[in-house]
């Protein structure tokens, strides 16, 4: 399947797309994929007879075990950079985090796919959370038992919002989509923090479009936290140039035969010219060699998912989101 959206309908990924709450474990990559450079191409419309990717249970515990090894990582990384006591433990085949006071990483991420947690199981984190004064989120697939929603219903947790899973199938080599002006190329450890400056704040300022998230971090927060995902968590960086200078950031990750899209972002004075457009395109020609499924997550009726779905995405599932305050 190609990409089909014009330049003109580019439009921002948040940075925490894949949930880092997915967005967005384990050492940092190493090796580098050099996107092919040549001229700029279309991508070719989506054929209308293209039939949909299901998402049956098994494709979803595969997403969301890729989910809990990124918390995995992710949180083990913020941990050791801020010297907190947080923890990281096991629950239903998922995983409880708590990285840092005030973090993303602080949930309970691919539960529902490892059989009912137990009360006791369920006390545990319960208490590891309210040890440290945070309340306990958990972000619950719909395809997960149903049973685990009518017990964390009955234990007090309540539904504050929803998130959306797509995905698409990695059938031979997608298009790379390349708008006059933008190269994407894989971005080095020597322009961290110029990537980290540019998808920092434009998280900050989000396109308006569908249900907002819940929640709302400080750009302090989101920088430990972008850094602690993309040095530690296997994860691949790219940059977007427009006119020689860092116009937009990207990233993704290899896990489970699945790539995970963990956070897209264009610098508002250059949106609307094709980065996410580049970025996208680039990311999924470079995550076909090493997987059959590209997983992101979006808020709702967001810019994010509309852009995502003109590109071959399917809406596969949902996570409800339920928090209880200890």
């Amino acid at each position: 399947m190609s990409e089909t959206a014009p330049p003109s309908s580019d439009v921002d990924l948040p940075i925490f797309s894949a949930g880092i709450g997915a967005a967005n474990s384990g050492s940092r990559l190493t090796s580098r994929l050099m996107p092919a450079q040549g001229t700029p191409i279309s991508a070719r419309r989506v054929s209308a007879r293209r039939l949909p990717l299901f998402a049956g249970t098994a494709l979803a515990e595969r997403i969301e075990r890729a989910e809990a090894q990124l918390m995995v990582g992710a949180s083990e990384a913020a941990r050791r950079r801020a010297g907190t006591a947080g923890f990281v433990i096991p629950i239903a085949g998922g995983v409880a985090s708590f990285a840092e006071e005030g973090s993303p990483f602080n949930k309970v991420a691919g539960l529902g796919f490892g059989g009912v947690p137990s009360a006791a199981a369920l006390g545990e984190i319960e208490g590891a959370f309210a040890a440290r004064g945070a309340p306990v989120q958990i972000e619950l697939a719909n395809l997960a038992d149903p049973a685990i929603g009518t017990l964390l219903t009955a234990r007090g947790y309540r539904l504050v919002s929803f998130e959306n899973v797509l995905g698409r199938a990695l059938e031979g080599k997608p298009e790379r989509v390349t708008p006059p002006g933008i190269e994407v190329r894989p971005s080095g450890d020597d322009e961290l923090e110029a990537w980290l400056d540019v998808v920092v704040d434009a998280d900050l300022h989000p396109d308006a479009q569908g249900v907002p998230s819940h929640e709302e971090f400080s750009r302090e927060m989101i920088a430990r936290a972008e850094r602690d995902l993309v040095t530690a968590a296997d994860v691949r960086r790219y940059a977007a140039l427009r006119g020689g200078v860092i116009a937009g950031g990207a990233s993704f990750r290899l896990a489970e035969g699945v790539a995970q899209f963990t956070g897209a972002a264009t610098a508002p004075a250059h949106r609307r010219r094709g980065v996410q457009t580049a970025l996208l395109s680039a990311r999924l020609a470079d995550a076909a060699a090493g997987a059959d499924i590209a997983a992101v997550t979006t808020q709702p009726g967001s810019k994010s998912q509309q852009n995502v779905q003109r590109r071959g995405f399917d809406l596969l599932y949902t996570r409800a989101v339920l928090v209880k305050q200890l």
